[in-house]
């Protein structure tokens, strides 16, 4: 059937290593306001204020995660300005940079199944969403989160427990 194990110079058989490569499932984006579908996976709201006009079951986010969104400041002086697109993605990604914890429990939701970021702003492609997932995507991180519901703990900060929101689904 397959090859047999290779043998050491004793005689003795020796376990073959296999190196199992970490699988990561694609981001996606989605606005908030968009009806949810079973391919979203897990619904995460990355922006710092609740959408206008929307109740929580609407949303139907999983998780919502205020501290990855950008500072106020941030937030206030790009105010969705077209012209400020640039500069305003160079700052988020310092702010992000600064957010490591974060950063690996996204990624270790990722590596477990499908991940959707919600935001509310209207530019499908300018938004906060858009930059996190392409740090998300370009960075590779060492740290796997356990599962949800774990304290995370990375490069001296104070644990982060994320919980999951269950009952904003049931009716």
């Amino acid at each position: 059937m397959g090859q047999p194990h290779p043998k050491r110079r004793d005689g003795a058989k020796t376990a073959q290593r296999v190196r199992v490569r970490a699988t990561r499932f694609a981001v996606s984006l989605k606005r908030v306001y968009e009806q949810p579908s079973p391919g979203d996976g897990v619904r995460i709201l990355v922006d710092r204020l609740w959408p206008r006009g929307l109740s929580k079951k609407q949303a139907a986010a999983d998780f919502w995660l205020k501290d990855v969104a950008p500072s106020d400041a941030l937030r206030r002086w790009y105010g969705h300005a077209p012209c400020r697109w640039k500069s305003f993605a160079a700052k988020y990604r310092a702010e992000l940079a600064q957010r490591t914890d974060l950063l690996c429990l996204l990624d270790g939701l990722r590596r477990r199944g499908r991940v959707t970021l919600l935001y509310g702003a209207r530019d499908t492609a300018r938004n906060n969403a858009v930059v996190l997932r392409e740090v998300i995507e370009e960075r590779h991180f060492t740290r796997l989160v356990k599962k949800a519901g774990d304290e995370i703990h990375g490069r001296g900060r104070v644990g982060i427990t994320l919980e999951r929101r269950v009952s904003w689904h049931e009716s």
